[in-house]
């Protein structure tokens, strides 16, 4: 599979969940886990989108095992992040923790996105 086409499709999976995330936040009338759901939409849907354009944009990369690497660290880091940050916006310190880590993964993620623009 292609950087892009992975980039896509989870952004795509996201995206749903992301939304449902919020019509569960609407209907329980708890908003304590806004952060963690805007991170999910932001890193999830917006950036893995547009990581997907500029893969497919540039074919010379799509292929290639670290772009593919790179969306997958995207992917989970962005996961965990989003569950980290809810958690700890809902008051439970084990959220710490797992978005110091999972924001960590992901900056060093953007670095290697960084490495594969300017190398191109």
């Amino acid at each position: 599979m292609k950087a892009s086409s992975l980039s896509f499709r989870a952004a795509t999976v996201l995206l749903v969940v992301g939304i449902v995330w919020g019509m569960v936040m609407g209907i329980t009338d708890d908003p304590s886990t806004i952060p963690g759901h805007a991170h999910l939409n932001l890193m999830g849907w917006v950036s893995l989108f547009l990581f997907g354009v500029y893969y497919h944009l540039h074919p010379a990369l799509d292929s290639g095992r670290l772009a593919i690497a790179q969306v997958w660290i995207w992917i989970l880091g962005t996961i965990a992040l989003s569950i980290g940050v809810a958690l700890v916006h809902s008051g439970h310190e084990i959220g710490i923790p797992i978005a110091a880590v999972s924001s960590s993964i992901t900056l060093l993620d953007v670095f290697l996105f960084g490495w594969l623009v300017f190398r191109q």
